[in-house]
């Protein structure tokens, strides 16, 4: 593939952390958000715009090699914002790459896809046993931004990989994230070689690093090439320390979505 990849929602975290990271991997990168990117690096094009604008993303489209969506609301939020931003922005998002001639696109979906998923009782957890059970509007969106991809797969011959991102943090804050943390350096790992993956066609693969308490399995994810190097386990001492061992009763550890399972989560919070 010739040509930069557009990331879109550039000034978030994970887009913060592939500006700086793929770059470093031989990508050129063309950054859009609804808001200017902090420090912009050298060489880098940068745009200001709405991912829900189709006439303006297909135009930032234009030449890419990929597309990377990460663009949206990043927690639950009221159903009109989550449908506007997170469902039409997906639509949009797949519909300028196609218009634009861009032949892969990878989309940040979320283990919110299927959050009321048992965490598994021993083994890992693949994508094929973890069907969508959404435990918010977020959750929902994410459901469609993989119903999306698969439908632009199938219809229009796009390469669409989703990456079902666990806790993309700087570090684990929670013993829930020694199971389900993905760092910024696998972040980086994982897009790459859903970059790089020849002809994925539609793919779902959980976004998560090498973690030693790991409730997923990664086969999917390493047959596109990634290799995750890091491990939360380093942090577990502290952790555990900190907020003591993980109650595998409790809802946060017993499903896959933690605490978007729980009534903290219910709609009455944000849809009043």
């Amino acid at each position: 593939m010739t040509g930069p990849v557009l990331v879109t929602g550039a000034a978030g975290l994970i887009g913060t952390v592939l500006r700086g990271g793929l770059p470093e991997r031989g990508w050129a990168v063309r950054s859009l958000d609804v808001v200017p990117v902090p420090e912009p690096r050298p060489g880098e094009e940068h745009l200001v715009a709405d991912t829900t604008d189709l006439l303006a993303l297909t135009e930032a489209s234009r030449g890419a090699a990929a597309v990377v969506h990460l663009a949206g609301i990043a927690t639950e939020s009221t159903w009109p914002a989550i449908a506007h931003t997170n469902i039409d922005g997906t639509y949009c998002a797949l519909e300028a790459a196609r218009r634009a001639g861009v032949g892969r696109v990878v989309l940040a979906s979320s283990n919110h896809a299927t959050g009321y998923t048992p965490r598994p009782d021993g083994g890992l957890l693949r994508e094929a046993d973890a069907p969508p059970r959404p435990d918010t509007y977020y959750g929902v969106s994410k459901v469609t931004m993989e119903a999306l991809g698969s439908l632009y797969a199938d219809r229009y011959g796009l390469d669409v990989v989703c990456l079902r991102i666990g806790s993309a943090f700087p570090e684990p804050t929670t013993t829930r994230h020694l199971s389900t943390w993905l760092s910024p350096g696998d972040t980086v790992r994982l897009v790459d070689a859903a970059l790089r993956a020849p002809s994925p066609g539609f793919a779902v693969v959980w976004g998560a690093s090498a973690n030693t308490r790991a409730w997923w399995d990664l086969t999917a994810a390493r047959a596109l090439g990634y290799e995750p190097a890091d491990d939360a386990e380093s942090y577990a001492e502290a952790l555990i320390a900190a907020h003591g061992e993980p109650d595998l009763a409790d809802p946060v550890h017993a499903r896959v979505g933690g605490e978007f399972t729980t009534a903290d989560y219910d709609s009455e919070h944000f849809d009043a």
